[in-house]
């Protein structure tokens, strides 16, 4: 395993340049420790695939250097970075049995029969893939020959890391859980460092320690699963994160008051010095916004739409032009379509040009 660290990179793929908005991939640096589960998570286009071929060795960076432990691989083949690489689709050998394909990176490297079998044999019970040990892999469903696959990327214990470009696309949904949480069994038995790339945000939050969450070819946000859906640092990460992701308004800002379509929004905290001119955004995630009959406290809204979901309903409310998501167990007390939306202002995040700013107390 290894400590992987990006040292001012960035990419064109028209060669260099002076001009920012020439680089698919923008100046980033970055360091994920040795043994620890990362995921790049952004929509396509994003740099995610550029930046995971980037530290694979299918690219040399424009500019800047990857290193291994403190040793530059930046123009080292992939065959000299001593890496596993998982695609969107198997790479396997179909008239091999599983235990056959899953032998193959061992044997490729000299391992001695003693060293294979225990080995193989441990990975399959670990995948569920004992019953199939002996089976050609050409007689196999894709999601059990997706799983060989991962057997044959995490057969070697001394890989200095292992890349999943997104791994499960070609999974049906139902298997995606019990793959996943396979990988993170794994992923604590074994410490590999894991690098994990990603659009779906249940995948990434799920697998990952720590997420790296990408936009226009930039690193947004890197932190745990928890701080992306508490605290967005970016108008980008609260859209993208969250089922359905944070409501984003214009807004202006009043001390410690936010005026969203004429209506004063009471803050936790004080805002000063915002630059004239600035773009100014209130964001508040669904889960933070509640509902009170027309009579009671808040903000008057009207009733757009109601979806239950099952464990909750998610509730789609206009405030004069703008509607704003909220979710909710029940909508117990409501009678026709007025109500009145409440604030939560502990979790009420002000962004200006798409950052968020922390404010002062009150």
């Amino acid at each position: 395993m290894a400590k992987v660290t990006l040292n001012d990179i960035a990419h064109s793929y028209n060669g260099p340049s002076d001009n920012p908005d020439d680089y698919a991939l923008k100046k980033l640096d970055l360091v994920w420790r040795d043994g620890g589960a990362y995921a790049l998570l952004g929509p396509s286009g994003c740099g995610k695939t550029t930046l995971l071929n980037i530290i694979s060795g299918l690219l040399i960076p424009t500019r800047g250097q990857v290193l291994f432990n403190d040793q530059d691989v930046t123009r080292l083949p992939t065959e000299q970075r001593n890496i596993a690489q998982i695609f969107q689709f198997p790479v396997i050998y179909d008239t091999m049995t599983v235990f056959e394909n899953l032998a193959f990176p061992l044997k490729n490297r000299g391992r001695t029969k003693e060293e294979i079998e225990p080995r193989v044999i441990e990975l399959a019970g670990m995948l569920g893939l004992s019953r199939n040990l002996y089976t050609k892999a050409q007689h196999l469903t894709a999601d059990a020959k997706q799983k060989i696959s991962l057997g044959r990327g995490l057969i070697r214990k001394s890989v200095n890391a292992i890349l999943f470009d997104e791994p499960l696309t070609v999974i049906d949904p139902q298997l995606k859980w019990e793959l996943r949480s396979q990988l993170k069994y794994l992923h604590k038995q074994f410490q590999f460092t894991m690098i994990y790339v990603t659009h779906d945000q249940t995948e990434a939050l799920t697998f990952a320690d720590e997420v790296i969450v990408m936009y226009e070819g930039k690193i947004v946000q890197v932190g745990t699963p928890e701080a992306l859906f508490e605290r967005p640092e970016h108008t980008f990460v609260g859209y993208f994160i969250g089922s359905p992701g944070m409501n984003i308004a214009p807004c202006t800002l009043q001390g410690n008051r936010a005026v969203v379509e004429g209506h004063d929004i009471v803050l936790g905290r004080t805002y000063r010095d915002i630059p004239a001119g600035a773009k100014i955004e209130l964001g508040i995630r669904p889960e933070y916004l509640a509902l009170n009959p027309p009579e009671g406290q808040g903000v008057p809204v009207r009733i757009v739409k109601v979806d239950d979901i099952g464990r909750h309903k998610i509730v789609r409310v206009g405030l004069n032009g703008r509607e704003l998501n909220v979710v909710m167990p029940e909508l117990s007390g409501m009678t026709g379509n007025n109500a009145r939306l409440v604030f939560d202002i502990d979790h009420t995040n002000i962004y200006v040009n798409d950052q968020l700013v922390p404010g002062e107390p009150r």
